[in-house]
């Protein structure tokens, strides 16, 4: 079992910038595909990116390309999520959650991938 400790929410202006980080602990942290939703008020929790063992493949949701990037540190046991050219509607509470699903399957992109899951972080994005 492994758990889930997000920080780095917070509020922001439109446009601008933020770091969410995901600190696991417990079981072999290279072991657990990694990944991040978020969900709105009022709104299904949605996917935003996903991350493989060693980081060398990510996937994201169409909406979140070329603003946001996913990166993990197996060393430090933690799992990242910059956030650029934020947007109100990215306001959401952001979760971070593990795979540890056997390597057959790839990236998962659905809540029923992730067997593990964080506490979550507030992110507000002000217009």
């Amino acid at each position: 079992q492994v758990q889930l400790v997000e920080s780095g929410g917070g509020l922001v202006q439109a446009g601008g910038s933020l770091r969410l980080s995901c600190a696991a602990s417990g079981r072999t942290f290279s072991n657990y595909k990694m990944g991040w939703f978020r969900q709105a008020p009022g709104k299904e929790r949605e996917f935003v990116a996903a991350i493989s063992w060693t980081g060398g493949r990510t996937i994201y949701a169409d909406s979140m390309k070329g603003r946001f990037t996913i990166s993990r540190d197996n060393a430090k046991n933690t799992v990242s999520l910059q956030m650029s050219a934020l947007k109100p509607e990215d306001t959401a509470v952001y979760y971070c959650a593990a795979d540890a699903r056997n390597p057959m399957y790839g990236l998962g992109s659905t809540l029923a991938a992730y067997g593990y899951w964080g506490q979550g972080t507030q992110v507000t994005v002000s217009s």
